[in-house]
């Protein structure tokens, strides 16, 4: 235990500053000693609190005796008598065995021995919690009230006895939460306040529930901070705005495309060029735009891709807007150069940064987990819109952040609701209805029972697309390892466009062979899940490329998925801008064919989608989201059950293959609920210039109010 010479009390007996640091560091002991606990039986027997566990070592309650009288002697002994004798009788009137928290001292007592101020956070000891679980200032008290909305005034102030306080509180933590760090650099939090003449925990309680007691209406009024009217206000601003800018994205993409590759080719190729020539049009464009693309990296700056729009969240809570304009010249430019991305990850990303300004600007957000909330809106309205799935869109923009679900689960109901506005504007603006797209056999839906050994036949596709988006990214990582030779990855993009050109001479070969390869694959797909004949392909000219392939066979079906996953390679090292959630789900479709020609039996609606959940399951790591997404837009919800397995087989088998390297598990999750704190962390109140000079510089954060 160490000597306890130097430890100090306070009026009512109350060990402050009571550490002796370096005592034992002859010994290689830990320079902090831990406090005495009062022990539960109500003997009045003191033991130890083991810093490692939170608990009294049974094994020390003999070195100490069983009242303070025989305390070690110390110098300090006739000063602090009368103190330890008011201590004993006011711990003798409390209704619960108390614990003095040795980490309190240590973290929230300022080290600094000059330092006048000392915290002392005391709870009750009958709280029965987990191994392991943080407790914030060794209060199992404080752990117990997070979960009564973390008790944002602090409810552990010891009664008055006498006009003196049992617990001492810090000036500057007092009446808001206030900032620690575990053992392993989190912030944890620890709370101070009054509890009046409340003694036991179910007294406490019920005085902070009538204290802190609202309705809607004052809420409304009020426009408290996370509250449920903020969140449904902002939610539907945000959800209008990102409609509003997912229609305008939407509808300049669909009119160049027609331009492109419609009505450009009938204007100055038909009749004019040889017939056998028509193919080059494939490489006149994709050159032509991949070095437009590159142009506008160099110029407009670095738009950022989906990995970086995650670590934005993880880090900051939103993305800065001086990415946009750079976002949606280079995703455009890539789309419409045929490149195999799609323009999901790019409104995401779009959507964020829109969202995230709308938090900060408009309605002067400041608490990072609100605003992070409000970026989620963005996130989710973009790919609920994009897909027309506005459950399976808002999973996916929660789980795409995480390696394994959902962890920002705080905000996924806020983020659904965004979600849906998001929807009925962009739906409404565009004149498009919430479909299936895809019509693999027909009539649909020709699954009208699942069977259970659909299950596991999805599960063990799934895990053949885990494999096959194992090995596509071993291939992608040393296609990648080729451009760095090559120099062409530099951080300033002073190579952007010579690295486009690169890319396009992939894409560009690949699709003249195989034309099928093209574009994202959204309407694609249903040409290469029905083996229907190339001239059905939605958006290149000429469809019957240079040597008229069609996927006729097991082994072109094979081709051709291995071609798009390579296709997919040449896009992303190209430094090229896109989403590759539909490119991958083409790829699993034509794998999902071939194995139909070897498998008849099996129905090729359960392999084409399971083979596209597994592989896309494996880089995103949405087996929720990916599996709502295949079944609604195929129209084959009794197909949902299989699907699943295939997502979370193959979400299993790529666990430890982490793909974005950005998705990391969340900092906060220890308190992530209680986010309407006061001691959250915040954003700085003044924004810096950064963002208006085109450079995303960080906001500061303030780790208390």
């Amino acid at each position: 235990m160490g000597d306890y010479d130097e430890k100090k009390f306070d009026s009512n007996g109350f060990a402050i500053g009571g550490v002796d640091e370096g005592a034992d560091e002859e010994n290689g002991a830990s320079d902090q000693k831990p406090l005495l606990a009062k022990e539960a039986n109500g003997n009045g027997g003191y033991g130890t609190v083991d810093p490692k566990t939170h608990r009294r070592n049974p094994s020390l309650k003999s070195q100490r005796s069983k009242s303070f009288g025989d305390f070690p002697a110390s110098p300090l002994a006739a000063r602090t008598a009368a103190a330890r004798a008011k201590r004993e009788a006011t711990l003798a009137n409390l209704s619960s065995s108390w614990v003095i928290g040795d980490h309190a001292l240590d973290i929230l007592a300022p080290r600094d021995q000059t330092a006048k101020k000392q915290t002392i956070v005391l709870a009750p000891d009958d709280v029965d919690l987990p191994p392991n679980t943080p407790l914030l200032g060794s209060s199992k008290l404080v752990a117990q009230a997070r979960s009564e909305d973390l008790k944002r005034r602090s409810i552990m102030k010891a009664r008055r006895t006498s006009k003196e306080d049992i617990t001492t509180i810090d000036e500057e933590t007092s009446g808001e939460e206030g900032s620690e760090l575990d053992d392993s650099g989190r912030h944890l939090r620890t709370m101070s306040g009054t509890i009046g003449n409340a003694h036991t925990l179910k007294e406490i309680e019920a005085e902070y529930r009538d204290k802190v007691r609202t309705t809607f209406i004052n809420d409304a009024m009020t426009f408290a901070e996370g509250t449920i009217p903020q969140s449904i206000i902002v939610a539907t601003v945000i959800g209008i705005v990102c409609g509003v800018v997912a229609f305008l994205y939407y509808s300049v993409l669909d009119y160049f495309l027609e331009l492109i590759w419609k009505v450009l080719p009938e204007m100055f190729v038909v009749d004019r060029w040889p017939e056998n020539l028509y193919v080059l049009w494939i490489p006149l464009v994709t050159f032509t735009l991949s070095a437009c693309c590159g142009l506008s990296i160099y110029y407009l700056g670095e738009p950022g891709d989906l990995a970086y729009t995650i670590k934005c969240v993880h880090e900051k809570g939103y993305k800065g807007t001086s990415h946009i304009l750079p976002m949606v010249a280079a995703s455009q430019f890539t789309i419409l150069a045929g490149g195999s991305l799609g323009p999901e990850a790019p409104l995401v990303a779009i959507c964020a940064a829109t969202a995230g300004f709308i938090s900060r600007r408009v309605f002067k957000q400041r608490n990072r987990n609100v605003v992070r909330k409000h970026t989620f809106m963005g996130m989710s309205g973009a790919l609920s819109a994009f897909f027309g799935v506005p459950l399976g869109g808002s999973l996916f923009a929660l789980e795409v952040t995480s390696r394994f679900g959902i962890e920002y689960f705080e905000h996924l109901i806020e983020a659904i609701f965004a979600g849906e506005v998001c929807v009925v504007v962009f739906r409404g603006l565009a004149g498009l209805p919430l479909e299936h797209i895809w019509e693999i056999v027909t009539p649909r839906p020709s699954i009208h029972e699942a069977q259970p050994y659909q299950i596991l036949l999805g599960g063990g596709i799934g895990l053949l697309g885990a494999g096959l988006a194992y090995i596509w990214a071993n291939f992608h990582w040393r296609l990648m390892d080729g451009f760095r030779k090559l120099g062409l990855l530099d951080d300033e993009n002073i190579f952007a466009v010579r690295r486009c050109l690169v890319g396009a001479v992939g894409v560009a070969l690949i699709g003249m062979l195989i034309p099928q390869t093209m574009f994202w694959g959204e309407y694609e797909i249903q040409a290469i899940a029905t083996l229907s004949p190339a001239s059905k392909l939605a958006h290149v000219w000429p469809t019957s490329g240079l040597i008229g392939f069609e996927m006729d066979s097991c082994w072109n079906c094979l081709a051709v998925g291995f071609a798009k996953l390579m296709a997919i390679s040449f896009t992303v090292c190209g430094g090229y801008r896109g989403g590759y959630i539909f490119p991958f789900f083409a790829a699993g479709a034509a794998f999902g064919r071939a194995f139909s020609f070897v498998f008849p039996q099996f129905s090729p609606i359960i392999t084409t989608l399971c083979f596209a959940a597994g592989i896309n399951v494996a880089i995103t790591r949405t087996a929720l989201a990916t599996s709502l997404i295949l079944a609604f837009l195929a129209g084959e919800q009794m197909a949902l059950p299989a699907i699943l397995s295939a997502s979370v087989c193959s979400l299993f088998a790529t666990g430890y293959m982490p793909f974005i390297k950005s998705q990391l598990a969340r900092s906060d999750i220890d308190f992530s609920l209680f986010y309407r704190g006061q001691g959250f962390p915040r954003l700085s109140e003044t924004i810096p210039h950064g963002e208006e000079d085109g450079k995303d510089k960080d906001l500061e954060v303030i780790e208390e109010d």
